[in-house]
């Protein structure tokens, strides 16, 4: 692209309709395997990985989770990918919040999955005290942690987090366990992501670190929030304040809570096709 990255990306051949998915943090575009396979074939899916994760490149550090909205931009442009429905996950639906707030006309439909709040995702310290800097967030013990293990290719550690955190009920098999370890152990962005991620706020509130832009109120598309009332890293507050900004901004957002945790793909993913289809084709 012309910004330096390159992003790669996998593609189902479909139907008309497009779809372009976006994986959530210590991830790739591996995460949405299960759904490529699943979906109707009247859908035509794009899933990338974002600059830092996976395969894409990482030239110049991320500042803000819109510095991924810029990349998907430029990406849409390549492929002359001009309108679609927008699909996010975890992290991924705050990016996906970002791209419909800066471009309106490219998104048809929104669905937001196990997402991060209008208002960020928060980072704490080991004492609860909500970290308020990017400095902070590099020399917290857990952020370190996790780096130590990644440049220690500690497998395990992965390993143990996701099954305590991200399956805690459905268990993945063994290939997708692997496909995970994998993916958060070639991420190179993390104390950034951290960084944007604490300070990300569309609302028209404070956050506690940062102001509210107030740019959801450019989105048009229709919103489909699905949160699984099992999830241990959304939690359902988070959630709520989705539903009361968008509300607030006279978005039109549908609300459904699943039997599932962070790993709806993994725990029930055909409630997860069922609602996407009939809010898709309604």
């Amino acid at each position: 692209m012309n910004n330096g990255e390159t992003l790669f990306y996998r593609k189902r051949e479909g139907g008309e309709t497009l779809l372009l998915l976006i994986h959530g943090n210590l991830a790739s575009s591996d995460q949405w395997d299960i759904l490529l396979e699943t979906l109707p074939i009247e859908y035509t899916i794009y899933a990338i990985d974002l600059r830092g994760y996976g395969k894409s490149t990482y030239h110049k550090p991320i500042k803000a989770l819109n510095d991924f909205a810029l990349d998907i931009e430029l990406f849409c442009n390549e492929l002359n990918l001009k309108s679609f429905h927008l699909i996010g996950l975890s992290n991924g639906g705050g990016i996906a919040m970002q791209f419909a707030a800066n471009y309106p006309s490219r998104v048809e439909k929104l669905i937001l999955l196990a997402s991060i709040s209008t208002r960020g995702y928060p980072a704490y310290n080991s004492n609860g005290a909500r970290l308020q800097s990017k400095e902070e967030i590099a020399s917290d013990s857990m952020i370190n942690r996790m780096l130590n293990a990644q440049k220690a290719q500690e497998i395990s550690f992965f390993e143990a987090a996701m099954n305590q955190l991200v399956y805690p009920h459905s268990k993945p098999e063994k290939a997708r366990l692997e496909k995970d370890v994998e993916a958060a152990l070639n991420q190179r962005n993390m104390v950034d992501v951290a960084d944007a991620a604490n300070r990300f706020n569309l609302s028209s509130v404070s956050n506690g670190v940062a102001e509210g832009t107030g740019e959801l109120h450019r989105i048009n598309a229709s919103v489909l929030v699905l949160w699984g009332q099992n999830d241990l890293m959304v939690l359902e507050q988070m959630t709520l304040e989705i539903i009361h900004d968008m509300k607030e901004h006279d978005i039109d957002v549908t609300y459904k809570v699943l039997n599932t945790g962070h790993s709806p793909l993994v725990d029930d993913i055909q409630s997860v096709v069922s609602e996407i289809e009939g809010f898709l084709q309604k």
